[in-house]
């Protein structure tokens, strides 16, 4: 059995979505890294720019936190569109 890491060459799919509802918000990086370490998420900066840029693989429970922390739903973190049949 072949393990998949990647989808289209992207070790996530919801990075950009991060990225685009951040700025949205005028949120910075060290903004939401702040918010996601007082929930006890152990992520750093530089990750979160690494998971915005789709080079991070991100955890299904980080996925909640990062929807908690942006106050977005967990499907708002999903651009539907992006993703190929």
């Amino acid at each position: 059995m072949k393990k998949f890491n990647k989808f289209d060459d992207k070790f996530n799919i919801i990075g950009s979505q991060i990225k685009t509802i951040r700025k949205q918000e005028k949120i910075t990086q060290e903004d939401l890294c702040a918010r996601m370490q007082v929930m006890g998420y152990q992520i750093s900066r530089s990750d979160i720019s690494k998971i915005e840029n789709c080079n991070k693989f991100i955890a299904d429970f980080e996925v909640l936190g990062f929807a908690k922390a942006l106050r977005k739903s967990v499907l708002d973190l999903y651009d539907l569109n992006d993703i190929n049949d």
